[in-house]
């Protein structure tokens, strides 16, 4: 149930590359909040819960929002200079499940961090729904938008990188 190491980060010079990493853990620590319900269940919130609790609250709460944020301040507003209207409609739907996630994971924070603190607390009905509709939305941008920021310029692809390399260096 603990989290494995992570493989090293790809390089910043292709930011799909990176955000596709990201989605891995996206997926890994989604699948690690299932386990972890299901771990409390039978054993509560021993060590290893209580370090599976604090794994997914570092990446839910930091790791993320900064995801989020490569892709509504950068990536998103790039492709949409493609001017691509089933394009543009993924992206808006996509973009609305970002704030339907949050709200789920808002959900989950009072489990967590008293597990991650050794506490007893129930698990909320919407561990599931987090882990699943997190791990599908992932797939929607791999398969519905991604694929497209091949069609970017060099530049664009810079810039990109630039600005997630930026958020991530800020102080």
């Amino acid at each position: 149930m603990r989290p494995t190491l992570q493989p090293v980060a790809p390089s910043i010079d292709d930011p799909i590359e990176l955000l596709m990493a990201c989605h891995d853990k996206v997926r890994r620590f989604a699948g690690l909040a299932l386990r972890l319900r299901d771990h409390l269940a039978a054993k509560g919130p021993d060590k290893q819960a209580q370090e599976a609790a604090q794994a997914i609250l570092r990446y839910f709460n930091i790791a993320a929002p900064l995801h989020h944020d490569d892709e509504e301040v950068d990536l998103f507003p790039a492709l949409r200079q493609l001017t691509i209207g089933e394009l543009d409609q993924h992206m808006a739907q996509l973009e609305a499940e970002h704030t339907e996630l949050a709200a789920l994971w808002q959900s989950l924070q009072a489990w967590l961090r008293a597990t991650a603190e050794g506490q007893p607390h129930p698990a909320p009905d919407t561990v599931e729904a987090f882990a699943l509709r997190y791990q599908a939305h992932a797939q929607r941008e791999e398969d519905e938008v991604y694929p497209f920021a091949a069609r970017l310029t060099a530049a664009q692809i810079g810039g990109i990188s630039a600005a997630m390399v930026a958020r991530r260096t800020a102080s």
